[in-house]
């Protein structure tokens, strides 16, 4: 879907709403895969094995995928109408089922990761206010109306920024098992969590113009800089330990995932700078190329780190190629977005064959999970 819709800026398809499939490919990226996989991988890991017998978990898995491929249909097919609408609320209430039996059944082994599984999950539940905002927000002001836009950043910053990044690191901490400081643990982990909270303002700061947004920023950025130097020096002394006992392509995206989380927080510092608070928003290859390098670098490397370093996939020569490629179109595609949003930062236009390029880069992206996806079958 998301190769389609760069194939629309290359070549005129007549019939498609690009909007519409837009909603499909975003709606399919973090509610099929993303959460998807987080649904298997915290139960594998942190719920026990005779509670995870249990019916409950299958039937609500496959009901959650029924919503999905709700979603995947019809949001291309009419945008958010009746039938997209049900199943995006389907879905939801999964997640709240989801919620409550991890609340009950999940035993962490360590407090860094009860405390990282149990605010991830608050986090999920939160921003789904967001959404149940858009309904009252369409029919008191509109679309167009600050409050209905403040709503959707509010459901996507703490889907990103709370519940995918919060698991993920609760997952990373099971698999690095290494002995932590609780009380430096605990400064690093509050911090952590205003941050979320406070840098809600920036995407706040597009649709409201106060300065107190921007100051809100800057305080929650930096505390966010100040809990990421924390977690570094908690996790370096025995992180050589845990990359020894891993393979070439295990470490590669284990790095892969750490240093897109660094980036993403250096262009969040970078972004501090008042001009580039409001360019940010203004280009789009900025706001795609961010989104993206959240959800295909720090969240999917973590993932296909835990995929692999757990033999979930046959560690293959077609399974290493697909992960490869993958990551390559990945670091192509992004140097793109961000280097013509420079371009268009600077007055320059944009490159020449930039789509075409864009879209020949991006190619690689579901190619590479095709090979993923193929291991998968082949026999070990």
């Amino acid at each position: 879907m998301g190769l389609f819709l760069r194939l629309m800026y290359v070549v005129p398809i007549e019939g498609v709403n690009f909007q519409f499939l837009m909603h499909g490919h975003s709606h399919v990226a973090m509610l099929g895969w993303v959460y998807l996989m987080l649904y298997c991988l915290i139960i594998h890991f942190f719920v026990p094995k005779e509670e995870q017998q249990k019916r409950i978990y299958n039937r609500l898995f496959w009901i959650t995928e029924v919503a999905v491929i709700g979603m995947m249909i019809d949001f291309p097919a009419q945008g958010y109408a009746f039938v997209s609408i049900l199943f995006s609320t389907l879905h939801i209430f999964c997640s709240y089922y989801f919620v409550r039996l991890i609340l009950r059944d999940a035993k962490p082994s360590t407090f860094p990761e009860k405390r990282m599984l149990r605010t991830s999950l608050f986090f999920m539940v939160f921003s789904t206010l967001g959404v149940w905002c858009l309904g009252p927000a369409v029919g008191l002001l509109g679309k167009a109306s600050a409050f209905y836009q403040i709503a959707i950043q509010f459901f996507l910053h703490f889907q990103f920024n709370g519940w995918f990044l919060f698991a993920v690191l609760a997952l990373f901490f099971n698999q690095i098992k290494i002995n932590i400081d609780e009380k430096s643990f605990r400064l690093c982990y509050i911090l952590f969590v205003i941050a979320t909270v406070l840098t809600l303002a920036l995407p706040v700061s597009w649709y409201l113009s106060n300065p107190i947004f921007y100051w809100i920023n800057v305080v929650g950025v930096l505390l966010q800089l100040i809990a990421m130097l924390l977690f570094i020096r908690i996790i370096k002394p025995q992180l050589k330990a845990f990359f020894t006992e891993l393979s070439f392509l295990e470490k590669t995206v284990y790095r892969f995932a750490l240093f897109s989380l660094l980036l993403k927080i250096s262009i969040q510092l970078v972004v501090l700078v008042p001009d580039l608070a409001h360019v940010s928003h203004e280009i789009r290859n900025f706001v795609v190329g961010y989104i993206h390098l959240t959800m295909l670098g720090i969240i999917t490397g973590f993932l296909f780190g835990f995929v692999l370093q757990n033999n979930f996939v046959n560690k293959s020569a077609v399974s290493k190629f697909g992960i490869n490629i993958f990551l390559l179109g990945f670091v192509a595609t992004e140097v793109l977005l961000f280097l013509q949003g420079i371009w268009l930062y600077l007055n320059k236009g944009t490159f020449p064959n930039y789509y075409l390029n864009l879209f020949l880069a991006s190619t690689v992206l579901p190619v590479g999970l095709i090979f993923v996806l193929a291991s998968l079958f082949k026999k070990t």
